[in-house]
């Protein structure tokens, strides 16, 4: 290997936050609108609490981001059909889709592009890696996150 693996690891999350901070950029967007704009279109409307879990922002970060994204129209609060006490966050995916859509295609197309040329095995390994790894993430996360909610009390 040219690089120690944790290297290539954290080359590429630093590749990933410099496209995903040029996309932002180019939509008018700040980095965390973008990723949470891509939350809210990949999984479906949610509630701002939920949001928050998802993004790790606080309650308070969530009420400016939702309300800069209404703003442009790419979501709007509305009541949950089921509790009308609740407020849902709907993704204008429409609107989002004229907004992002011709850079978010790009951007699949060549990573499924790249993928397309690796042999299945290696695939199956990255593809394994990948989701092992998010796991990892998501676990470190929760931990960081109950420390800081300790330190609070």
């Amino acid at each position: 290997m040219k690089q120690p693996f944790a290297d290539l690891g954290r080359s590429l999350s630093d590749a990933t936050l410099r496209v995903h901070h040029s996309i932002a950029q180019k939509a008018g967007l700040s980095g965390t609108d973008h990723k949470c704009l891509g939350l809210l279109t990949r999984h479906g409307s949610m509630m701002a609490g939920e949001l928050a879990r998802r993004s790790g922002l606080s309650s308070g970060a969530v009420t400016g981001l939702v309300d800069r994204l209404e703003a442009r129209e790419l979501v709007s609060r509305c009541a949950d059909p089921e509790d009308r006490r609740k407020i849902l966050i709907v993704p204008n995916a429409s609107n989002v889709q004229k907004l992002l859509g011709s850079t978010s295609v790009r951007l699949e197309r060549r990573i499924i592009a790249h993928a397309k040329k690796l042999p299945a095995r290696d695939a199956q390994v990255i593809a394994k890696y990948l989701e092992e790894t998010i796991v990892i993430l998501n676990d470190l996360s929760a931990t960081l996150q109950k420390e800081i909610s300790d330190q609070g009390s």
